[in-house]
């Protein structure tokens, strides 16, 4: 990685109270494999309903709303690890995020028009969303759990992009139509082997459409993702393999602790520092 790339941190505007160093955390079981989701393969059993989320500048979006029990067979519950990661908990680092992200348009320092964006730990998607909504020519949203891509993100970027959406893109998500969206789920270690961009030394062919790689993401985008201490290594390695470069730009909204899980800003700044492939920008 060319120590050029950029990796920007928005924090969060509430952190969590408290401090756990959880080093001693319990094995978890195997990830689910990598795979690429279409967006006609959204969910017609979970039904998913939208309130709106009014934001700054006159943004408002649409924020999905579906059931942990409904989904996963689990009660509500924030997330379980290893099994369900909280992806249908819409997390308030994410609205923060397009704050951040809105006061850097507006001031010039970025523009989404034309650019390759790629949201880790995407949930509800609000960030990818507001990018395409800016121009971006591709957005690739990414998940943990196929389910929460199937029964919450795929319906929350329809409803807020259906006007956007052509009749192509929103039928086959992998078409090479302007405005490419497309979704991949699976564990941070292992996702990389579905995503278009990212570099990797070879394809595994059950996630590919036929697309050839390209050099990277200009544009990555994650909120509240390093709260756990032992996926920090696994997420760091997927920036890298993802970032464009030069000039690849990561910008992350997270809280400085996470209590109860031991992860925060502290921990996964300091080992970029360690790293010194990217240049923190504060």
């Amino acid at each position: 990685m060319a120590a050029n790339s950029n990796f920007q941190l928005f924090s969060s505007s509430s952190a969590a109270s408290g401090f756990f160093d959880s080093s001693t955390e319990p094995p978890l079981p195997p990830p689910p494999p990598p795979v690429e989701v279409l967006s006609s393969e959204v969910s017609l059993i979970v039904k998913c309903s939208v309130e709106p989320v009014n934001l700054e500048d006159g943004l408002t979006l649409l924020k999905g709303r579906v059931s942990t029990k409904e989904v996963f067979g689990l009660p509500n519950s924030d997330l379980v690890p290893g099994v369900y990661e909280g992806g249908l908990k819409l997390w308030e680092g994410s609205l923060d995020l397009i704050k951040a992200l809105q006061a850097e348009v507006r001031n010039g320092h970025l523009s989404f028009s034309g650019k390759r964006v790629l949201e880790l730990g995407c949930g509800h998607g609000l960030p990818g969303i507001f990018a395409f909504l800016e121009g971006a020519s591709a957005v690739h949203f990414q998940d943990f759990n196929a389910e929460v891509l199937r029964c919450l993100t795929i319906p929350n970027v329809n409803a807020n992009l259906s006007e956007k959406l052509s009749p192509s893109t929103s039928e086959d998500a992998s078409s090479d139509t302007e405005g490419e969206l497309r979704f991949f789920a699976g564990d941070w270690s292992q996702v990389h082997q579905c995503l278009p961009h990212a570099n990797k030394k070879e394809k595994d062919l059950s996630c590919s459409s036929g697309h050839s790689p390209h050099s990277g993401y200009d544009i990555v985008l994650m909120a509240e993702t390093i709260y756990s201490i032992s996926a920090q290594h696994n997420l760091y390695s997927l920036i890298k393999k993802c970032l464009s470069h030069p000039g690849g730009v990561v910008y992350m909204a997270a809280k400085k602790h996470y209590f109860g899980v031991g992860g925060g800003t502290r921990q996964f700044l300091s080992m970029v520092e360690k790293d010194g492939e990217l240049v923190l920008l504060r």
